[in-house]
C-alpha cells in the first residue's frame, strides 16, 4: 500500500494519524493511507521554506530551468502510471487521467522555459541623466490550497510558475486526493530541489490550511475551491499582518449558447463534453445550456439520446465514458438539487438516478432538466456534478442576456455557424474565457486561466500572465 507522507525541510515525515485513500469507483480498494499533518508541522513547513527562499530566490536561471524540465521530463515518462492513480484516488476516466497527468508534464516544461525568459525594463527619465530598471522579484514563501477534481494538474499550475520565479512553497492538497500531489512533490524532491524550497503538509483546511492564512512569514496564498471557502480566504489574507497577496479561483454557472443556425452535432457534442465529462466535476463545466427556440427540441432528443450511449462505471475500466461521483458528501449534494429541480418546477428529461455497478461506488446517471428558468436554483447555484438545465429562448439577444445573468463569469461558450453572432458573443460574455464551437471546459496549459465576477479574484494563472502574481515589480532608480 502507498503511504502519503510528508515533506518538510527535504525530508519525508510519516508522524502522526493517517487517513485511507478510497478509490470512489470500488470502496473497498484502498489507494493509500494519507498522514493528517498537524498546525505544528505546517509551522515547521513555513520555516523551512522563509530558510531556503535567500538562496533559492537568487538561484541561477539555468539551475531552476534544469529541475523543472528534469521533473517534467519524468511526468511524461509516467503519464500512464501517474493517469492510473489519478483516477483511481479522483474518479475521472483513465483518458482523462492520463491526460491530466500529461497536462501537469508539459506546464512544468513551459515554466522551465519561463526561468530563462525573465525579463525587465530600462528606461530613460524624464529628469536628466537617471536610469530606470523595472524587474520582478520573487514575493517569498507561498502558501497553496489546491482542491480535489484537478488533483494533479492544478498543484503543478501552482507549483511550476511559484517555483520558477524563485519562490519557496508550502503546498496543501485537498484531502480526498493527497496521492497525486504527494507523487508530483516526490518527483520535484528527486529532481534536485534544495531542501525546503518545496514543502508538502497533507491535512485539513482547518488545521493545515488556518496555519497558512495565519502566519506571518507566509507572503502570497493561491487558492482553488469553493467561494465560501474563497471568500473566508481573502478575509484572512486581509487581516493578516502583513497583509498577503492573494489569487482565489472558485467556482463558475457557466452557460453554453446554442443558437438556430447551429451545426446540431457540434452542439451536441459541445455540451456532452461540457456539462457531463470529468463526471460534471470542472469549475468550467456547462451547467446552463440556453437554447433558442427554433433548435430547442431538436437539441434536447439529440443530447439525450447522447446521454443514453454514455457508459457509467469504474474509471479505469476500458470505454468508461463517465466515472463515479468523488465521494457520498458530493453525490448526496448532487442528488439533493436534483430534487430541488423537480420541486422547482423543471422536468427530469433524463438522467439523475443513483447507479449500482459491479463494485461499490458513488454512481450517478447525468441528468438533463428540459422547461427550466434561469431564476431556478438549479440554474443559479454552482452543483459541481453532472446534472445540466437546458433553458428555452427566443433569440440571441435573449441567449446573451440569459448567460450574462449569473454571479459567476469563468467559462462561456456559443455554437453558431454565424460569424456576425460568435464575433459579438466573443465580446460581449461576461466571462474570463469564451469558447467558439468547442466545449467549454478546457484550456491550453500556456495561456491564461480564470474568470470575472465571484469565480475568480487577482491575477491570471498559467501562461506568462503567472508572473503577474507570483512576482513582485520593483522600479530603481540610478544617478550614475
Amino acid at each position: 500500500m502507498l503511504m502519503f507522507n510528508n515533506l518538510i525541510n527535504g525530508e519525508w515525515l510519516s508522524d502522526g494519524a493517517r487517513a485511507p485513500n478510497i478509490n470512489p469507483s470500488d470502496t473497498k480498494d484502498i489507494v493509500g493511507e494519507a498522514v493528517r499533518g498537524t498546525r505544528a508541522q505546517a509551522e515547521a513547513a513555513i520555516a523551512a521554506a522563509k530558510a531556503a527562499f535567500p538562496a533559492w530566490s537568487r538561484s541561477t536561471p539555468q539551475a531552476r530551468y534544469d529541475i523543472l524540465k528534469k521533473a517534467s521530463d519524468e511526468i511524461l515518462a509516467r503519464k500512464d502510471e501517474l493517469g492510473r492513480l489519478l483516477s483511481r484516488e479522483e474518479g475521472k476516466t483513465l483518458p482523462e487521467g492520463v491526460g491530466e497527468v500529461a497536462r501537469a508534464g508539459q506546464i512544468f516544461a513551459f515554466f522551465a522555459g519561463e526561468c530563462l525568459r525573465m525579463a525587465g525594463e530600462k528606461l530613460a527619465s524624464v529628469r536628466p541623466g537617471i536610469d530606470i530598471e523595472i524587474t520582478r522579484e520573487a514575493l517569498g514563501v507561498v502558501g497553496l490550497i489546491t482542491p480535489w477534481n484537478f488533483p494533479i494538474a492544478i498543484p503543478a499550475w501552482k507549483i511550476a510558475p511559484a517555483l520558477a520565479y524563485g519562490n519557496t512553497v508550502v503546498v496543501k492538497p485537498a484531502d480526498l486526493v493527497p496521492g497525486s500531489t504527494w507523487a508530483l512533490v516526490d518527483i520535484l524532491h528527486r529532481a534536485g530541489l534544495p531542501k525546503g524550497v518545496l514543502n508538502l503538509v497533507i491535512g485539513r483546511g482547518s488545521e493545515v490550511g488556518a496555519v497558512l492564512l495565519e502566519h506571518p512569514d507566509v507572503a502570497a496564498i493561491s487558492f482553488t475551491g469553493s467561494v465560501a471557502t474563497g471568500q473566508k480566504v481573502a478575509a484572512a489574507c486581509i487581516a493578516s499582518r502583513p497583509m498577503k497577496k492573494f489569487q482565489l479561483e472558485m467556482g463558475g454557472k457557466n452557460p453554453l449558447v446554442v443558437l438556430d443556425d447551429a451545426d446540431l452535432k457540434v452542439a451536441v457534442e459541445c455540451a456532452a463534453n461540457s456539462a457531463f465529462f470529468s463526471t460534471g466535476q470542472r469549475c468550467t463545466a456547462a451547467s446552463r445550456l440556453i437554447v433558442t427556440a427554433g433548435i430547442h427540441d431538436k437539441f434536447v432528443e439529440a443530447l439525450t439520446e447522447r446521454m443514453r450511449g454514455l457508459k457509467v462505471d469504474d474509471a479505469v475500466k476500458a470505454g468508461t465514458d463517465i466515472g463515479p461521483v468523488v465521494d457520498q458528501s458530493q453525490l448526496d449534494q448532487d442528488l439533493k438539487y436534483i430534487s430541488i429541480g423537480k420541486d422547482e418546477g423543471a422536468k427530469l428529461a433524463f438522467g439523475g438516478e443513483r447507479l449500482n455497478r459491479e463494485a461499490p461506488g458513488f454512481y450517478l446517471q447525468p441528468a438533463l432538466f428540459t422547461d427550466v428558468s434561469n431564476k431556478m436554483r438549479i440554474a443559479r447555484e454552482e452543483i459541481f456534478g453532472p446534472v445540466a438545465a437546458v433553458i428555452r429562448v427566443k433569440d440571441y439577444a435573449e441567449a446573451l442576456a440569459t448567460a450574462n445573468d449569473t454571479d459567476f463569469g469563468l467559462s462561456s461558450g456559443i455554437c453558431t455557424t454565424s460569424l456576425k453572432y460568435a464575433s459579438d458573443y466573443k465580446r460581449n460574455s461576461e466571462a474570463g474565457m469564451v469558447m467558439v464551437n468547442l466545449p467549454i471546459a478546457g484550456v491550453d496549459y500556456h495561456v491564461p486561466f480564470g474568470g470575472r465576477k465571484g469565480s475568480s479574484f487577482g491575477a491570471r494563472e498559467q501562461g506568462r500572465y503567472a508572473a503577474e502574481f507570483y512576482t513582485a515589480v520593483k522600479t530603481a532608480y540610478t544617478l550614475p
